[in-house]
């Protein structure tokens, strides 16, 4: 899923970040790991959860050309 995420924020121009959540609870903030924990891999878009397990790509590139036209309208 990373690396495919990767080629798409390449292709469609958006900042991508990962956070381990496992090495997080280790440190101890066990925040992530215990909301996201049975739905790892997931995608958040604008701070929402997007999709999980697998890239839901026809929506990542509907949702990510909607924001662009909020953007450009606002």
């Amino acid at each position: 899923m990373l690396e495919r995420l990767t080629e798409l924020a390449a292709e469609l121009d958006f900042e991508l970040s990962t956070v381990d959540v496992d090495a997080r609870a280790a440190d101890g903030d066990a925040t992530l790991r215990a909301e996201y924990g049975d739905r790892l891999p997931v995608v958040l878009l604008d701070g929402a959860e997007h999709s999980y397990w697998d890239v839901d790509e026809p929506q990542l590139r509907a949702d990510l050309a909607a924001r662009r036209r909020e953007e450009w309208n606002s």
